[in-house]
């Protein structure tokens, strides 16, 4: 890449000088707003009542997105905005997965507000070069970057013609471009990629220089199709520089305590990783074999949840393909290190072939949804999937789930090749799968379709090909617009509701609680359920709100963690975060008040959804794959288990029974108790009947404001 040429064909469309102030207290207490339709600048302060309420990350998001945006606002309106904000925590060095970001917009796919956590440098990078939050509005007439450099207190939008499109390249030409003396790991890209020009599922890459590597990483806001928005505002990619890190950027109230328990946990990891979840060597495809083991591995569209051939693509399987020896965090000074990477990847197929890259991941997700979900058991096929998604900028997750709806459509006879366009997208068919994926990214042909997500998808295949639209909702995994994330839940009637009952939709970063409910038996009652899904799906949003990572929360645990009141929240850890935001904020704060902290947003989101439109019982509902058997074939692939349900929960006799009367009951049955458990965690969270926040629980929590009273009285 000719990196001088592309610098000299950058046209300046804009720019803004300021002041980088030192943060206080982990805030800067002021938010860089940029409207790319008339190229204005403007540096907002941030008022006591945002920061009390809001806290930071998501938080800002939100709050931000809902004035800007009216209930009629369309995704791909100039007025919708995309957010980033990390939170009061981001940015500190001295404990692990600090480096968090959340992007925030209207989803394409929902409808809806989104969220989505990213890890890369970009959000502390923008903390240190003086913001809270980056607000972008409008739309740009041509592509552009915006650069924010933190090393002079300057702002600029630049018209950014020759720079390549997808983020492996563009990120790389950017951090080489913007970089002073060489320094690139001073330089943070934020870019999508071809395929989110097409696709509603596009996502955003996060990237951070790997000074052991020598390669710029990439970390991803997944979820919602934040990439789409991003592309369709016409932004090729943010860019953010600054000095450089040290120890105290954040002006913390005290620094000795958060040292203390950034010691203590990073004891915890060099001594228990290893027996624990091996997160240093393996990352989250630890989980490979220990889903299959208890048949919770997604195969074939979460059809079944193990498979003889999972051996092929399990934990030990990665560890051997990834880079080992190095450090992996993609924070400085987090000691997990769980952003594994495949090195030295000679690309096969599409427009990169030949070409020698760095992989980053699989994880546990892409590995679980590219490889078994699909029916695919070939590792190469995987980590090539992987870095395409990665570079063409699409949400790994999503084309996974999706993808394997596909596939079952196919093998229904809903779909065949005339419709594909010769593609055989059948269950482990991978070439005609990384085909789909290059003409998703070209909008091409049927790659078009995938492109739009299996709610959009569902209707098509209705309307157009004659799809049983019962059959299509029973098996298309999806809840809000958003796809499923890689888990078998049919077991954990709590992890049911863990996924359907999410704001933005079925993302796991709210609550996993298959083991407490299916393995541990720990929750037995609807009630107790309930109050896992308040306390956890709370708690995790707090992560989002202060900048942190969740891994470190409860991928290592203390060693005595099995022996206190509380071991599935890590109360020893839980502590060190009550420590933490006391330690940088000075605020008076406690595991109460991180509960009621984020109790308020999580709040607000709801009513944003409402106030979009949905929010309420009927948009909660699961496609029934999620909580059992959708064919008869399914049935039988479990009747032992089955059938001693229908003995034990209905006094049924399963042996005078056929199997078509045997589904039929126990499908009833799983979605009575599927409603059962959303009057159960309705009431619990404070909510009617019908998902929508009380008024009394709302002055309760203090997020009673006339603006969002308005918007839930209707629905009292």
């Amino acid at each position: 890449m000719d990196i001088n040429r592309m610098k000299e064909a950058h046209n300046l469309l804009a720019k803004l000088d300021y002041e980088v102030r030192p943060l206080d207290k982990g805030y800067t207490d002021k938010i860089l707003y940029i409207n790319l339709t008339d190229n204005k600048f403007r540096i907002k302060d941030v008022d006591s009542n945002m920061k009390e309420k809001f806290i930071g990350g998501k938080g800002y998001g939100l709050k931000l997105l809902w004035d800007a945006t009216t209930p009629e606002t369309k995704w791909d309106d100039p007025e919708n905005e995309i957010i980033i904000s990390s939170g009061p925590i981001g940015g500190i060095t001295q404990y692990s997965g600090t480096g968090k970001s959340l992007v925030v917009t209207l989803s394409p796919a929902s409808g809806s507000v989104t969220d989505s956590n990213a890890g890369g440098y970009f959000g502390p990078f923008v903390k240190f070069s003086g913001f809270d939050a980056i607000e972008l509005q409008g739309k740009a007439r041509k592509d552009v970057i915006i650069v924010i450099d933190g090393t002079t207190g300057q702002v600029t939008i630049e018209e950014a013609p020759e720079e390549p499109m997808d983020s492996h390249e563009l990120s790389e030409a950017l951090t080489e471009m913007y970089a002073d003396d060489g320094k690139m790991v001073n330089v943070s890209v934020v870019s999508s990629g071809r395929a989110a020009d097409h696709a509603w599922i596009g996502m955003l890459n996060f990237s951070f220089y790997d000074k052991k590597k020598g390669k710029v990483r990439l970390k991803q806001a997944g979820r919602g199709g934040t990439g789409t928005v991003f592309r369709n505002k016409n932004i090729k990619a943010l860019v953010c520089k600054i000095p450089g890190v040290k120890g105290n950027l954040n002006n913390v109230v005290d620094l000795p305590a958060i040292i203390e328990r950034g010691k203590r946990f990073n004891k915890e990891m060099r001594e228990l990783d290893e027996e624990q979840c091996e997160m240093k060597t393996k990352g989250t495809a630890h989980l490979m074999e220990i889903m299959d083991n208890y048949d919770l591995l997604p195969v074939n569209n979460y059809k079944f949840g193990s498979h003889p051939d999972s051996p092929n693509i399990d934990s030990e399987v990665w560890k051997k393909l990834f880079h080992q020896g190095t450090p992996d965090g993609c924070w400085i000074g987090c000691n997990m290190s769980c952003a594994k990477a495949v090195s030295n990847y000679i690309v096969k197929t599409g427009p990169y072939k030949g070409h020698e890259v760095i992989v980053d991941g699989p994880e546990y997700e892409n590995a679980a949804g590219l490889g078994s979900n699909c029916g695919i058991f070939d590792p190469g096929y995987i980590i090539e999937s992987n870095f395409y998604c990665d570079t063409y900028g699409m949400d790994i997750i999503s084309w996974a789930t999706l993808l394997a709806f596909i596939m079952e459509c196919y093998e229904a006879g809903i779909l065949n090749k005339e419709i594909t366009g010769g593609l055989e997208l059948n269950f482990g068919n991978s070439e005609a799968a990384i085909e789909l994926l290059h003409q998703c990214s070209r909008g091409e042909g049927f790659g078009l379709i995938a492109g739009y997500g299996i709610r959009k998808m569902k209707e098509i295949f209705e309307k157009e090909y004659g799809g049983d639209p019962k059959f299509l909702f029973d098996i298309g995994m999806e809840n809000k617009g958003l796809e499923y994330s890689e888990y078998v839940s049919k077991e954990s009637l709590a992890q049911q509701g863990g996924f359907a009952i999410t704001n933005k939709g079925p993302q796991h970063d709210e609550a996993w609680l298959i083991f407490m409910d299916m393995v541990n038996n720990q929750i037995p009652s609807f009630d107790d359920k309930a109050e896992a899904l308040h306390y956890f799906p709370m708690f995790r949003t707090w992560f989002g709100l202060v900048g942190l990572c969740k891994l470190p929360w409860n991928d290592v645990e203390p060693p005595d963690n099995a022996e206190t009141d509380e071991p599935a929240k890590v109360p020893e850890h839980v502590d060190n975060y009550v420590t933490l935001y006391k330690s940088v904020t000075g605020r008076e704060f406690d595991s109460v008040r991180m509960i009621q902290d984020s109790e308020r947003i999580y709040n607000f989101q709801r009513i944003f959804n409402l106030r979009r439109g949905f929010g309420v019982r009927k948009w909660d509902a699961q496609p029934f794959r999620a909580a059992g058997p959708v064919t008869l074939e399914e049935y039988e692939s479990r009747a032992e288990r089955y059938d001693k349900q229908l003995k034990e929960e209905l006094e049924l006799a399963p042996e005078s029974m056929s199997t078509g009367e045997k589904h039929k009951a126990l499908r009833e049955f799983r979605e009575d108790q599927y409603n059962k458990l959303l009057d159960a965690v309705y009431k619990r969270r404070g909510w009617n009947q019908n998902g929508v926040p009380t008024i009394e629980f709302l002055k309760e929590i203090g997020m009673d404001s006339p603006e969002l009273l308005e918007v839930v009285e209707p629905f009292q």
